[in-house]
């Protein structure tokens, strides 16, 4: 008889090993146990051993922890077709500066926020954006002059940038427009 906990084991170090695109027997091997061992693991008909499992964690190159996962429960996934991300009308936003949200999950403790930033032609800059979180920027258009803190930054197509967004930010300056970039921040839920 199947334990549900040998299932649930099986299942994610098969979903694992196929993420890897590795082979049972390229895995069984790697690992140091049995094709036929591997199998009966992966199919929830034994329950492995710690050690069975820390060799099979060494062999796809994960934390022994990935094989507990509760894979079923995560059931966000969002996909946002081009153009069709949602106009957000943001409180207190800056004039011009157009966000276009690009997904949202509604589990875990990590709060995303993806939007594609357009300044539309009036946009003037704005260095005064605060807020908890981490930020990160991808420039797909444009060239601005980046203010973080006291520091400043010539930023153009193919750049990104990477910060604490708790300190004082933002666009000092508009070099060339259009300007257009991804800004997703990363909070924790409350």
């Amino acid at each position: 008889m199947r334990s549900l906990s040998a299932a649930r084991i099986g299942a994610q170090v098969r979903a694992l090993r196929m993420a890897a695109d590795v082979s049972g027997g390229e895995l069984a091997k790697i690992s140091g146990i049995s094709a036929s061992m591997l199998s009966r693991i992966e199919r929830g008909l034994v329950s492995p051993s710690v050690e069975t499992l820390e060799r099979l964690a060494q062999g796809l190159h994960v934390p022994t922890s990935r094989f507990f996962s509760d894979q079923e429960r995560r059931t966000d996934f969002c996909h946002v077709r081009a153009g069709h991300g949602v106009l957000v009308d943001r409180i207190g936003a800056v004039a011009d500066y157009r966000y276009e949200l690009l997904g949202h999950l509604l589990s875990g403790n990590l709060f995303v926020e993806p939007y594609l930033v357009t300044l539309l032609p009036g946009a003037d800059p704005y260095v005064t954006f605060q807020h908890p979180g981490l930020k990160f920027l991808y420039f797909l258009s444009g060239e601005v002059c980046y203010r973080y803190g006291g520091r400043t930054v010539e930023v153009r197509e193919g750049d990104s940038l990477l910060f604490d967004a708790t300190a004082l930010h933002g666009i000092e300056a508009i070099r060339t427009q259009p300007v257009s970039y991804l800004s997703v921040v990363f909070t924790l839920r409350e």
